[in-house]
C-alpha cells in the first residue's frame, strides 16, 4: 500500500513531473486497433509481419515494435477462448442431435482450428496494444508519436 502526502510543498510537483513522464495512452482504442492488427499509436500501419511475426516498427508513424513481449500470452487466451466456445457447442450436439462420432469430430475439429487460426493473430496484436497503452516493458521509455500526416500537395 502507497500512502501520498500532499501537505509537503514537493507534493504537487511530483504528480506534475510523473504525468510529464507517463502521459495517459487511451487503452480502449488502442485494444481495437490491436485487434485488428494495426498499430496501437495510429490505427493505419500493420503491426504484424506476416501470420504472426512483429514488426520492428510501424510503416506510418514509425512506432518501435521491438519492446512488444505476447510471448505464450496470446496461445493461452486462444486456447480458453475457443474451449469455452466449442465445448458447450459439443455438449449440446452430442446431447440433443447424436451425430455418428466421426462427423461430430469433423465438424468439431475444423471448427477448433479455424476459430484458433482466426483469433491467434487478433489476440497477439491486443495483448502488444495492452503492453503499448499501459507503458510496458520498453515501451515506457518513449514519447508517443503523433501519426505521420501526407504531405500537402501545393
Amino acid at each position: 500500500m502507497s500512502v501520498t502526502y500532499t501537505d509537503s510543498p514537493n507534493a504537487a510537483s511530483n504528480s506534475a513531473l510523473e504525468a510529464e513522464q507517463s502521459p495517459e495512452r487511451a487503452l480502449k482504442p488502442a485494444l481495437l486497433r490491436g485487434w485488428r492488427r494495426k498499430c496501437p499509436n495510429c490505427g493505419e500501419g500493420p503491426l504484424l509481419q506476416g501470420y504472426l511475426k512483429m514488426r520492428k516498427s510501424c510503416t506510418v508513424c514509425k512506432q518501435d515494435f521491438t519492446a512488444a513481449r505476447a510471448d505464450d500470452g496470446p496461445a493461452y487466451l486462444t486456447i480458453l477462448i475457443v474451449g469455452h466456445l466449442m465445448a458447450p457447442g459439443l455438449h449440446i450436439a452430442f446431447v440433443h442431435y447424436r451425430p455418428e462420432p466421426l462427423v461430430l469430430f469433423s465438424i468439431f475439429a475444423v471448427g477448433c482450428v479455424a476459430l484458433s487460426l482466426y483469433l491467434l493473430p487478433r489476440l497477439k496484436g491486443a495483448i502488444v496494444a495492452f503492453q503499448w497503452s499501459r507503458q510496458m516493458f520498453g515501451f515506457a521509455n518513449e514519447e508517443v508519436k503523433a501519426p505521420l500526416e501526407a504531405p500537402e500537395s501545393p
